[in-house]
């Protein structure tokens, strides 16, 4: 099978159970929506970042690096670098686990709400970082049906525990808001049962074949090469987000909004708009998990004429669901915004978005040809000036009476354009596509 099919049926399998996957996540946002009120949806969206960063930092990045060296190398070494590599996530996560501990209760948003939030948090850490070794590994091999009902499984439980809770019982504000983290926890331990043990299975049966050793050195220098750039990457990206609703909030009720409803107007825009906004991604996030592994492979292969033409089919594929997604968004956008909240705003705000969405479905999977491609530090770098110019316009325009929200989503715009430029001319230039300079234009007309 050429490598081109291979991605395409890699991609097939997880766009269809993300398609899924996204029509639960689309229902569970309504029903939080529903539950939790335009206040209470504001603050579960600014809760939400700081628990992804805790979850990422437990993930340790290892379904990018692990998936790259598995890849990259044959199946004899397989089974050493797994045992390594288990060994090796067993010391993290005791850390982590130890200076979580430590840190959360001081951290004000686990002051402020119920007690059991920092111990459902902790309880998630274990989970996430075993759980990554499985799915870099079957990203590596390509068993991308496996990562497919993973991502489903996450998602229906979620959803039908909440719809379930909910329908039945009745909570105030406070612990309707813990419910909805309790769901989280219990759709990521399925997930967990599920891949982990598909994954100690596998690595039986590696046990049974003769094998090569690895050098438990370079594995680990290698994993942290990749994992070390990529978690500072996902740091950065995770409080940047953790900030950014505070940037947002501080911002607009400097430019005269009251803090209640600029409490409000945020749950709107990360809540409604992002919610909608984003559910086409689930197309550019599978990309990128066939993506890594794929073209590590080639690059690492030397077939840099396989990478040109595979970026070329992602670049199609994406415009052709990029553009009427966005088109469906911009004019569709009253009557979508209703299914959560009756309110002009949110339609306003996912309107002028459409630029934000469109190119993040761009820079997804061009973000994964750079860690494919070794290129961690770059999309790191450009992710900083992406942030730092976004931000920037993000205070000094919203905190303006006359733009307030609009000019935050000026601000939010302008930093995935310049994301998106860099990424694109980056990957270009490391897989041998070369721009014609004056001087060739000269030689050709001659």
């Amino acid at each position: 099978m050429t490598s081109v099919k291979l991605f395409l049926k890699g991609t097939i399998v997880l766009v269809l159970a993300a398609f899924v996957g996204e029509c639960a996540e689309f229902l569970i946002n309504m029903i939080l929506a529903r539950e939790l009120g335009e206040g209470g949806m504001g603050q579960y969206m600014t809760i939400l970042p700081l628990v992804f960063l805790i979850m990422m930092l437990a993930s340790f990045e290892l379904p990018v690096s692990l998936s790259k060296l598995v890849a990259e190398k044959e199946s004899k070494y397989h089974q050493k670098l797994l045992r390594d590599v288990l060994h090796l996530t067993i010391i993290l996560t005791a850390a982590l686990l130890v200076l979580a501990a430590l840190i959360m209760p001081n951290i004000s948003i686990f002051q402020d709400n119920h007690p059991a939030l920092k111990w459902i948090v902790l309880s998630m850490i274990p989970m996430m970082s075993f759980t990554s070794i499985a799915r870099g590994y079957f990203m590596g091999k390509q068993h991308m049906g496996k990562i497919a009902v993973a991502n489903l499984l996450r998602r229906l439980i979620m959803l039908l525990l909440l719809a379930a809770v909910y329908q039945f019982f009745e909570f105030e504000r406070p612990t309707a808001l813990l419910i909805a983290f309790v769901t989280l926890a219990a759709s990521e331990l399925v997930v967990f049962v599920y891949l982990f043990h598909l994954f100690l299975l596998n690595y039986q049966n590696l046990k049974r074949v003769p094998g090569e050793d690895v050098n438990k050195t370079e594995i680990r220098k290698s994993l942290l090469a990749i994992s070390g750039p990529t978690t500072a990457l996902r740091i950065f990206h995770s409080l940047t987000h953790a900030a950014q609703p505070f940037l947002i909030k501080t911002a607009i009720i400097h430019a005269g909004v009251p803090p209640e409803a600029a409490n409000e107007q945020f749950g709107m825009l990360a809540g409604v708009a992002m919610t909608i906004g984003f559910f086409p991604a689930f197309i550019a996030h599978s990309f990128m998990i066939v993506l890594i592994p794929t073209v590590a492979k080639q690059y690492a292969g030397g077939e840099l004429v396989k990478l040109q033409r595979l970026l070329q089919h992602v670049m199609l594929l994406t415009l052709l669901y990029g553009v009427p997604a966005v088109a469906v968004f911009y004019f569709f956008a009253e009557p979508l915004t209703n299914l959560f909240f009756h309110s002009n705003n949110a339609a306003y705000f996912l309107q002028i978005l459409w630029p934000y969405f469109l190119l993040h479905f761009f820079v997804i999977p061009m973000q994964a040809y750079l860690l494919g491609l070794g290129l961690v530090k770059d999309a790191f770098y450009h992710t900083i000036w992406a942030t730092i110019v976004s931000f920037t316009i993000i205070y000094i325009l919203g905190s303006r009476p006359e733009w307030q929200m609009s000019g935050v989503i000026i601000g939010m715009n302008t930093g995935t354009v310049l994301m998106t430029l860099m990424h694109l001319l980056t990957v270009l230039k490391r897989i041998g596509v070369v721009f014609p300079t004056r001087s060739a234009e000269r030689k050709v007309f001659k």
